[in-house]
């Protein structure tokens, strides 16, 4: 057992780096650059029942400290997916955890029955938090969100994630929800909703104005919603938002966090994981420490 090895949710991970849904696309298109020997299991991008187009262009734009992005879920949906996409991912040797969208309860329920023909998925991410859609966050409406988790783990072959929203008045009440409601884990945080706008022309940099922020400006906001939600939750926590080197993920275990997702720096460092992971080693050996897990949680108050 090496320092970084971590059992999360059964499923044994090399280290307890994930990548984020979205910036890693379907999950082996950036293997060329990326050493995938450091990850710890691969996130997809979100699926959907149907093919999704997403957002007209313009979908992203650069600003201090991070992007924003209104991709709008795009995706080939689940039987493309299926067909085209996931036995290649599969063939990675990499932990695969399908992110799942939709419009309804059935939606998420029908997708995940796709799903369930290929147990060799290690678990289904619930998206219950994208902040670039033309509709109420499902985050935000509790007996929706609640519906959504018991319907899919009626009938989830494997465990369930629920990835929640920032933009709710208690993210610890909610994590806990989804506890009560059947997910074996959450991951907080998605983006933060934000704008930025063109001084030469006047427009909004992003063509629905408004977006979902991610970098490492949201990382002390993503650390606080982990905190939190540890003092309520015996779930594992997968902690998310502004991660770009091995101090960040220390930070996000220490609130509490078993795993963390990159996302961003991902698209700005293809080397991230790599040099994360070595950077980690060194810290829990610097300390003498035998494995991360020994500081989850141990934030001194």
């Amino acid at each position: 057992m090496n320092s970084l090895s971590t059992n999360f949710l059964g499923i044994k991970m090399k280290s307890p780096l994930l990548t984020a849904s979205g910036t890693f696309g379907y999950g082996n298109e950036l293997t060329d650059l990326i050493d995938i020997t450091k990850i710890g299991a691969i996130v997809t991008k979100t699926i959907t029942l149907e093919e999704r187009l997403g957002n007209p262009q313009p979908r992203i734009a650069e600003v201090a400290s991070g992007m924003l992005n209104t991709i709008g879920l795009q995706n080939i949906g689940v039987k493309k997916f299926i067909e085209t996409k996931l036995d290649a991912i599969l063939k990675l040797k990499v932990p695969v955890i399908v992110s799942v969208a939709g419009a309804c309860v059935s939606d998420y329920a029908r997708t995940v029955m796709e799903l369930n023909r290929y147990p060799k998925i290690s678990a289904i991410e619930l998206n219950l938090s994208c902040p670039n859609l033309k509709k109420t966050i499902i985050s935000q409406d509790v007996e929706l969100l609640s519906n959504i988790i018991k319907s899919v783990k009626h009938i989830s072959m494997f465990p369930i994630i629920a990835k929640l929203s920032p933009q709710v008045q208690d993210i610890a009440a909610l994590s806990l929800t989804a506890q009560n409601c059947g997910a074996d884990a959450v991951t907080l945080t998605n983006t933060f909703p934000a704008m930025a706008i063109d001084i030469n022309t006047f427009k909004p940099k992003l063509s629905t104005v408004k977006g979902g922020m991610s970098g490492p400006c949201v990382k002390p906001m993503a650390l606080r919603c982990v905190f939190d939600a540890f003092q309520k939750v015996s779930i594992p926590i997968i902690g998310c938002g502004g991660i770009t080197n091995s101090d960040d993920v220390i930070e996000f275990v220490l609130a509490g966090a078993t795993c963390v997702s990159i996302g961003t720096q991902v698209l700005v460092e293809p080397k991230v994981f790599e040099n994360t992971c070595a950077g980690l080693e060194k810290y829990l050996k610097d300390r003498k420490i035998k494995n991360i897990k020994e500081l989850q949680g141990k934030v001194k108050l």
